[in-house]
């Protein structure tokens, strides 16, 4: 079985490439800096210079590959939602053209409103996608990732984080190493078709001031959260860089997915995982601060 992996050294990618070889798979890793794949791994993995967004390389690179792991690269130019259709055309174009008969495509909880969510609207446009296809098709709709407090860690390092999601609304907060363990079961399970759709949420649902508990637990000092307006918060995008579509899809991605909403697939044994917040603060956040 030929398994291929997108983005091997993501917050998913570089826990799932290894998970992989300890299955006693081979896995082609698809990386635009190939220099990155770790030296241990590089004799347990092929290795493929291609960039998601480019048809042509995912084309080139996938022949004779049975089942893939997909991930649509985070927007990096002033038009988030283009970013997000290369990828699409970048996935569909290789299954078509190499028979790739299976696809395991890390999505999102929010993915089902379709629109309305900012980025996570590019992922929604994958899945449909994909849907349209012959090819078999898990999506795995995930929870809010543990790693996102890495993107702010100087906010981290003040004792100070700020939100526009109402501060008592509970929301799934994943492992990003949960993920890849769902996705490796999945990718080696023959036995699926058809289109599927695997939530990963965590252990459990946490509001803003309970993860602010547990920061300020596991830290040794106050970490407190604070709820500020979307106009702020737009502003502090613009601040740092971001282009206002940028900034507009960053902030959808926090204002879709609030007032109301409902994940289409509910928690349960199946969609629950086991890696809790204080565990990947210990193992992943404090040795960065």
């Amino acid at each position: 079985m030929r398994i291929a992996v997108t983005t091997p050294n993501g917050n998913v990618g570089r826990h799932l490439t290894p998970m992989l070889v300890r299955a006693g798979v081979k896995p082609l890793l698809l990386t635009r800096h190939p220099e990155k794949v770790p030296d241990e791994l590089a004799r347990h993995v092929d290795v493929a210079r291609a960039d998601s967004r480019d048809s042509d390389q995912v084309v080139a690179a996938t022949p004779g590959v049975e089942t893939i792991y997909w991930v649509d690269p985070p927007a990096e130019s002033a038009d988030p939602l283009a970013d997000y259709a290369r990828a699409t055309e970048a996935i569909t174009s290789a299954v078509v053209e190499n028979g790739i008969r299976r696809v395991v495509f890390q999505s999102s909880v929010g993915a089902e409103k379709r629109h309305g969510a900012g980025e996570i609207d590019g992922l929604a446009a994958t899945e449909v996608a994909l849907d349209g296809l012959e090819a078999d098709v898990t999506h795995l709709r995930c929870g809010f990732f543990f790693a996102n407090l890495l993107l702010d860690i100087e906010s981290v390092r003040s004792g100070r984080l700020q939100t526009v999601q109402a501060l008592e609304s509970p929301m799934s907060w994943v492992a990003p190493r949960d993920i890849a363990e769902v996705a490796a079961l999945t990718l080696l399970d023959r036995s699926w078709t058809g289109r599927r759709v695997q939530a990963v949420h965590g252990p459990e649902d946490l509001t803003w001031p309970q993860v602010a508990e547990i920061l300020t637990a596991e830290l040794g000092r106050e970490v407190r959260v604070d709820r500020i307006p979307d106009e702020e918060m737009y502003h502090r995008y613009l601040s740092v860089g971001m282009p206002p579509a940028m900034a507009d899809a960053v902030l959808g991605m926090s204002t879709g997915l609030r007032d109301g909403f409902v994940p289409e697939q509910q928690r349960s044994v199946v969609t629950t995982t086991p890696t809790t917040l204080r565990a990947w603060i210990r193992e992943e956040l404090l040795p960065v601060l």
